[in-house]
C-alpha cells in the first residue's frame, strides 16, 4: 500500500477518530524544515462596464491583458520572494456578469494536459487564439513560478450526442459547445500542467455544469502534489472530499467570494476548512466592493496568512499580495525526499521570508478548570426562540451574566457552550448560542447541522442571526455539538474580521466536536463548528 493510499484512509478515519488539537502544540505529520514558499494574490478586477454586450476578439483582448498586466507584476513581486507558486483569483482575468452569449469573445479552448503536452510560450501556433493561454504560460516561464488563474474555457460538444447513451454524461448545451468556469495550471518551464472545468457554479449563467465530475491533481518538484478546485466548490462533497479521499492535503483555492456574516465569510470558512480538513488552502479572491468581495489567504493545519479589506470613503480599492513560507503536508513527495537525504541527494529553492501578518500561535492553558462544567446530559436551556440567520431558521437561547452554561437544539442536533465573558467598557452587547439541523435553500441547497455562538446586531432578540461586524466583548468559551456527520469545519471570527485560531479542537467516534478558546485578540463576533451533511443534499 503506497503512502499516499494510506494517509487517504487517515483522512477518512479522521472525522471518525478521537482527534485533538491543540494551540500550544499542534501535532504535524511533515518532516521538520521541508517547506515552499507560496503566494496568493487578491486581485482588484478591472470590470468591462457592459458584460451583457457582447465584444469582439479583439476588444475581449484588449480587456484581459489590462488585469494581466497587474498578474504579470504581482508574478515579478512574488518570485523576488521566493514564491514557489502563485494563485490568481477566479474571474480575475474576465470578470463576471456576463451572459452565455457575450462571453464569447473572451472564450478560449484550453487541451486536456492529460492528453496532450502543451507549452503555449514556446508552441504559440499549436492551437489557434490562446492568447490568455500563452501569456500566463510566458508568465510562469519568465518568473519560473508554478502558476494558476482562473479563465473561461470553450470545448465543443457534437449535438449527436444522446444523454441516455452514457448516465454520467449531460445532453450538449442548445448551440452545440461547452463553455466552462476553469482553471488552468502551468509548471514553472511554461508547460500546461493541470486543467479543472468548476463543478458547483453560482448564478453563472455564461457556464455549464461540466458532464463529467472532475478530480483534478498536479504534481510539483518542491512540495508534492496539490488539489484543485473553485469557489462554492468548498461547500460541496465533489470534488472537496473526493479529493480528500485521495490523500490530497494541499489546496488551490481560486474564488470570487462575496462574504455573507455571520458565518460565511471568505477568510472564516478558508481557515474553517484548512483546520477542519487538516490541509494547506492557498485561496485567491477578488477584490469588489460593490460586490462584498474580498478575503484571501495561506492557510494551513498550523499557521496563516491572511488579508481582508475594509473600504473607507476617499481610498481606493487595491489588490494585495500575501507570501508564506509553509510546511510541505504531501506524504509520498515527504517521504522520497527522506529517502534522498538518506542517500546524500540534495535539492529544493534557497531560502525566502514570507511577507505580510501572521496568524499568531501563542500558548495557552485548557479552559476546563475555569469555565462553569456541564453536566454529561444537559437539558435544553429555557427561554430559548427562532430566528433567522443566513435565510435558515435558527433555535437559539441567549447568553446571560459574564459566565454561564446553556444547551440549545434543533431536532437530532444539541450544542453546548461553557463560557466567561469580559465585556470591555462596560457594553451591553447582547449574545446568542444557536442551532439549526436541515436543509439550507437561499442561494444553493445543501443540509447543514451548525452550532454558532453569535453576537447579535442589535438589543432585540429578533437581531441575533443579523450581520454585523464589530465586537467588543472578549469571550472565553468552549462549544461542543454531537454531529450526525463527520465533515464538521470549525472557525472563530473576531472584530475586523481577525480569525483566531482555537486552542483545541476534539472529534470523538460519537460524533461529538469540541472547539474551545481563551484570550481572544479581539472581541468575539462569530464561533462556529459547521457541519456539512453531503450525503442529505
Amino acid at each position: 500500500m503506497s503512502l499516499r493510499v494510506l494517509l487517504a484512509v487517515v483522512v477518512a478515519v479522521l472525522y471518525l477518530s478521537p482527534v485533538t488539537l491543540n494551540r500550544a502544540g499542534d501535532r504535524t505529520e511533515e518532516t521538520p524544515g521541508l517547506s515552499y514558499v507560496a503566494a496568493v494574490y487578491e486581485h482588484q478586477v478591472i470590470l468591462n462596464p457592459e458584460p451583457h454586450v457582447p465584444l469582439s476578439r479583439a476588444a475581449a483582448l484588449k480587456h484581459m491583458m489590462r488585469n494581466l498586466k497587474v498578474y504579470e507584476e504581482q508574478a515579478a513581486r512574488a518570485a523576488e520572494q521566493g514564491a514557489q507558486i502563485i494563485v490568481f483569483p477566479e474571474d480575475g482575468i474576465h470578470g463576471f456578469n456576463f451572459s452565455r452569449l457575450s462571453i464569447s469573445g473572451y472564450l478560449e479552448t484550453i487541451p486536456d494536459p492529460l492528453t496532450e503536452d502543451w507549452n503555449p510560450c514556446t508552441q504559440p501556433d499549436k492551437h489557434n487564439h490562446t492568447e490568455v493561454l500563452q501569456s500566463l504560460s510566458c508568465m510562469a516561464q519568465r518568473h519560473q513560478l508554478y502558476l494558476v488563474a482562473n479563465m473561461p474555457d470553450l470545448q465543443p460538444c457534437p449535438l449527436t450526442s444522446h444523454p441516455y447513451l452514457d448516465p454520467s454524461h449531460l445532453p450538449c448545451p442548445p448551440d452545440g459547445r461547452w463553455q466552462f468556469n476553469t482553471d488552468v495550471v502551468f509548471r514553472s518551464d511554461g508547460s500546461l500542467a493541470a486543467r479543472y472545468h468548476k463543478q458547483n457554479l453560482f448564478f453563472e449563467k455564461e457556464f455549464d455544469t461540466p458532464p463529467r465530475l472532475e478530480v483534478v491533481t498536479f504534481d510539483t518538484p518542491f512540495a508534492g502534489r496539490f488539489g484543485v478546485f473553485t469557489c462554492f466548490d468548498i461547500l460541496f462533497h465533489d470534488p472537496t472530499v473526493r479529493l480528500l479521499e485521495k490523500g490530497i492535503r494541499q489546496m488551490i483555492f481560486p474564488t470570487a467570494w462575496m462574504n455573507v456574516l455571520p458565518l460565511l465569510t471568505a477568510v472564516q470558512i478558508q481557515r474553517a476548512v484548512s483546520l477542519g480538513a487538516n490541509v494547506t488552502l492557498l485561496a485567491a479572491n477578488l477584490r469588489h466592493d460593490s460586490k462584498a468581495m474580498t478575503g484571501s489567504g495561506i492557510f494551513t493545519p498550523s499557521t496563516s496568512i491572511y488579508h481582508h479589506a475594509f473600504h473607507h470613503p476617499g481610498e481606493p480599492e487595491e489588490g494585495k499580495l500575501l507570501v508564506l513560507r509553509i510546511p510541505v503536508l504531501d506524504s509520498d513527495w515527504l517521504a522520497t525526499q527522506k529517502q534522498a537525504k538518506r542517500q546524500g541527494e540534495t535539492g529544493g529553492k534557497g531560502e525566502a521570508k514570507g511577507q505580510g501578518e501572521t496568524g499568531g500561535e501563542g500558548e495557552g492553558e485548557p479552559l476546563s478548570a475555569s469555565l462553569p462544567t456541564l453536566s454529561p446530559n444537559p437539558s435544553p436551556s429555557p427561554s430559548h426562540f427562532i430566528s433567522s440567520m443566513m435565510c435558515d431558521p435558527f433555535s437559539f437561547v441567549l447568553l446571560h451574566g459574564s459566565e454561564g452554561k446553556l444547551t440549545v437544539c434543533d431536532g437530532p442536533l444539541c450544542c453546548h457552550l461553557r463560557y466567561q465573558r469580559s465585556p470591555q467598557g462596560g457594553n451591553t452587547e447582547l449574545y446568542a448560542l444557536g442551532a439549526f439541523a436541515g436543509n439550507h435553500t437561499a442561494n444553493g441547497l445543501f443540509a447543514m447541522q451548525v452550532c454558532a455562538l453569535v453576537r447579535c446586531s442589535g438589543s432585540e432578540v429578533s437581531s441575533c442571526g443579523k450581520a454585523v461586524e464589530e465586537a467588543e466583548s472578549r469571550m472565553d468559551f468552549q462549544l461542543e455539538g454531537k454531529f450526525g456527520t463527520r465533515y464538521v469545519y470549525p472557525s472563530m471570527l473576531g472584530s475586523g474580521m481577525v480569525v483566531d485560531r482555537p486552542d483545541r479542537i476534539e472529534k470523538t467516534t460519537d460524533g461529538r466536536v469540541t472547539m474551545e478558546h481563551s484570550g481572544m485578540t479581539a472581541g468575539l463576533v462569530t464561533a462556529c463548528l459547521y457541519g456539512r451533511v453531503y450525503d442529505q443534499d
